[in-house]
């Protein structure tokens, strides 16, 4: 698709901004051609602004770009958040009124019932809200949000189920040291222990599946009508957020009518071939000790969901287990496929 599309990244020397210097260095469709940061790292080259915390080198079409103050003016038109929640509500909003598009990872616009919660296999049609956004915002440009790094592994693993009548589920999340930031959890207080609390995760990974599952009706989404409970806990592990759900479903569909809607999931971005959609969004691993974190989590780059031992529950009906790269399909990844998506709609 041409011509190619200069983007930027906001937040760019943190680890989410990392990774998505790390995914556009080489994209089919993006050029990285602007990074913002905080004052402090305006006007230094990139590669003497960021501390390069991810496997392997810093790309060299990013290393020399000068990072900028996070305001509007000369950035492109598409640009990538990963702001703090602290400063992004201003900051994306700021973006939005001057006619950018921004693709946020943060969760501060997510909820917004004008904002799209965009997980593109399950929810594409959400995209329509941004039209609303702008009429009730008379914003010249938009904002669409991805989910938090758990709820998006929840809400790609449940979705075969939906059709069956989703009434209630249960999670429980052992969540990786990364999605902490750097330099996340100190190592004494992780190396061989659980913390069975992360501050603020419950709620959103309680309702923002209900939203990503909910549907279009008009110019609002209506929320699944399920009860959820989440129980969020840090692991020592890397990268990859693995989860065990419980779910009790309105019909009663058979193991193998479960499995086989769940090998056969598919969306818009397989549809389409989107660059960033992996073949398979979620693949299902017979294997009884999969999925794992180390073996899985990096599967196409980090964006396929896997899935395992899928078995009846003696309280509910089903359990399994879903795994997913919390910085890449949980974040960076996750908002690349969106604006990917936004782009085969013609929507940049």
């Amino acid at each position: 698709m041409s011509p190619r599309i200069e983007v930027g990244v906001l937040g760019a020397t943190g680890m989410v901004g990392q990774q998505f210097a790390r995914l556009l260095a080489n994209h089919p469709w993006f050029d990285l051609t602007w990074v913002g940061a905080s004052d402090r790292s305006a006007g230094k080259r990139y590669k003497d602004a960021t501390s390069w915390r991810l496997d392997g080198a810093m790309p060299e079409s990013v290393a020399n770009l000068t990072v900028n103050e996070c305001k509007p003016g000369n950035a492109p038109k598409l640009v990538f958040s990963s702001m703090d929640a602290n400063v992004a509500t201003e900051i994306e909003q700021a973006f939005a009124e001057a006619g950018h598009i921004v693709v946020s990872n943060s969760k501060n616009f997510r909820m917004e019932d004008d904002v799209p919660l965009l997980v593109p296999e399950v929810n594409a049609d959400h995209l329509a809200l941004l039209r609303l956004q702008r009429e009730n915002r008379g914003w010249k440009g938009g904002i669409v949000t991805n989910p938090n790094c758990v709820a998006v592994p929840l809400a790609v693993a449940l979705a075969p189920f939906k059709k069956y009548g989703i009434l209630k589920f249960i999670t429980t999340s052992m969540q990786a040291v990364s999605g902490a930031g750097y330099p996340g959890v100190p190592s004494m207080d992780i190396l061989g222990n659980v913390i069975p609390y992360i501050s603020g995760e419950e709620p959103k990974v309680e309702i923002e599946p209900l939203k990503i599952l909910g549907e279009l009706k008009g110019n609002r989404v209506e929320n699944l009508a399920a009860k959820v409970s989440a129980h969020c806990n840090r692991v020592g592990v890397i990268d990859g957020h693995t989860l065990t759900v419980s779910v009790e479903l309105e019909q009663k569909p058979t193991f193998e009518q479960l499995l086989d809607d769940i090998q056969n999931f598919r969306g818009l971005p397989q549809e389409r071939n989107l660059p960033s959609a992996p073949p398979v969004p979620l693949l299902y691993l017979h294997e009884n000790n999969r999925p794992q974190p180390r073996r899985d989590g990096p599967r196409d780059n980090g964006m396929t969901v896997t899935m395992g031992r899928l078995r009846p529950c003696s309280i509910f009906d089903w359990k399994f287990v879903c795994l997913g790269h919390n910085t890449v399909r949980g974040a960076a990844g996750a908002a690349v496929l969106n604006a990917e998506l936004m782009h085969s709609e013609g929507l940049l």
